[in-house]
Formats: structure tokens, C-alpha cells, sequence
């Protein structure tokens, strides 16, 4: 596994040719309970792409950890650059990269980063630019519940304060969509949890992971085997 940032200018030039792939992973620094870092989605993009880096050729970029959190405003540690810095932010990053490698790929482990990714992958793919964006998913609670503590005991489980883990809003996301995007996560969670992560396991988060991993590689396989005018 090759990380961008332990490499020399001249070695990146060597490694990347003429066809290289640069996977950035993106997350957040925001809250997740009383129990889970603040790192937690850019802990889970991160494994990702070290991931898919050991089955496949890409080289993995130093990881941005800021990201669009607007929702999570109120919670201490919480740290957002908003939808439009984000997009800005990429459009900017993929440019550099693009000077490099010829694919870039942006593995997104907060959800809330969705739309200023796809605004600013519209904006290079109509620079003719070749960027692909992969947002894990995931059947089940959405935020800090049983799969989030599950996927952070298997990647950082020091961290992982289970003796704090209580429940939160554990309604379906579809039912308090109308509320999280009018109040936050605080308007429905004072504790910052939707779900309920008491039961989560080591062994649960790493399946997740593995089969994340081969959705991540699927989708990078079919990316690439693509005609490049259809990548615009």
C-alpha cells in the first residue's frame, strides 16, 4: 500500500505513468455520541482506500478531514467548512491532482459531504477531467448507532467509549428527514445519536468493512474499464 504523502516528487512521477489513480479519502471532524471520535468517517474513508490500494494500483493521498457537518452545529468538536468551501476545496484538489494522475478518486465516509461532491465532480467531468466519487453504504442506522461503533471496533477500538454508547432517535431516516434538515441532529438527538449502538461488535464492523471493500473495488473496476468518452 502506497501513501502519496511518504513518497518524493520524482517517486510519484514513476508510480503514477500515464495512467495513475490518486484515491483521496474525505470525511468529517464532527460529533458522533458520547462514545465515538470525531474522526469516525474519516477513520472508515481511510481504511477504505488503504483497502483498495492492496488490491489494486492506486496510490492514497493524504486524507480531508474537514468536511460539510452543518447538520451537527451545536455539538462541541464539531468542525464544518460548509457546502460551498467543500466544493471548492475539490474542484482545486482534483485540478492539482490532475496534473499527476490521470483518475481521481474521492471515497467519502460522511454522507453530508453528498451534494458539494457532486457538484464539484460535475464541474471537472466538464473539464474532461476523470474523477469518480464512492459514498459507502449501508443498510441500518445512519449516525453513530450499532454500524458506526461496529466499524470503529474494528478499525480504532481503543477509541470506542462503549461504557457511553446509549440510543438516540432510532426512528427510519426518512421519517425525521423533515426535522434534521429544519433543526440538525440536535432538534432529534440531544445526544447526537441516530440509532442505537448498544450490541455493536468488532466482528460486525469488520464484515462490514470487507464488504465494503469489494463494493469500493467493484466500482473503481467498472470506472476504469469505461471508454473515456464516456466518462464525460
Amino acid at each position: 500500500m502506497t501513501r502519496l504523502a511518504d513518497l518524493t516528487s520524482p517517486d510519484v512521477a514513476a508510480l503514477a505513468g500515464a495512467d495513475g489513480v490518486l484515491a483521496v479519502p474525505l470525511g468529517s471532524t464532527e460529533q458522533h455520541g458520547p462514545h465515538l471520535p470525531l474522526s469516525t468517517d474519516t477513520d472508515v474513508a481511510v481504511a477504505l482506500c488503504e483497502e483498495l490500494a492492496t488490491r489494486r494500483d492506486v496510490i492514497v493521498a493524504p486524507a480531508v478531514a474537514y468536511g460539510s457537518s452543518g447538520e451537527h452545529a451545536g455539538f462541541a468538536g464539531t468542525l464544518s467548512i460548509g457546502q460551498a468551501a467543500l466544493e471548492l476545496l475539490l474542484v482545486e484538489l482534483v485540478r492539482s491532482a490532475s496534473e499527476s494522475f490521470a483518475h481521481v478518486l474521492l471515497v467519502s465516509g460522511h454522507g453530508g459531504n453528498a451534494e458539494p461532491v457532486r457538484r464539484a465532480i460535475a464541474t471537472l467531468r466538464g473539464e474532461g477531467r476523470d474523477v469518480l466519487a464512492f459514498f459507502p453504504a449501508w443498510d441500518g442506522e445512519p449516525h453513530a448507532g450499532r454500524v458506526e461503533t461496529s466499524l470503529q471496533l474494528a478499525l480504532r477500538p481503543e477509541m470506542v467509549l462503549l461504557a457511553r454508547a446509549e440510543a438516540g432517535d432510532t426512528r427510519p431516516l426518512t421519517e425525521i428527514m423533515p426535522l434534521l434538515r429544519a433543526g440538525g441532529v440536535r432538534a432529534v438527538a440531544p445526544n447526537g445519536v441516530l440509532g442505537d449502538p448498544r450490541g455493536a461488535t468488532n466482528e460486525e464492523g469488520r464484515d462490514l468493512l470487507a464488504a465494503l471493500a469489494v463494493d469500493l473495488t467493484r466500482a473503481v473496476d467498472v470506472w476504469l474499464a469505461r471508454e473515456p468518452a464516456a466518462l464525460r
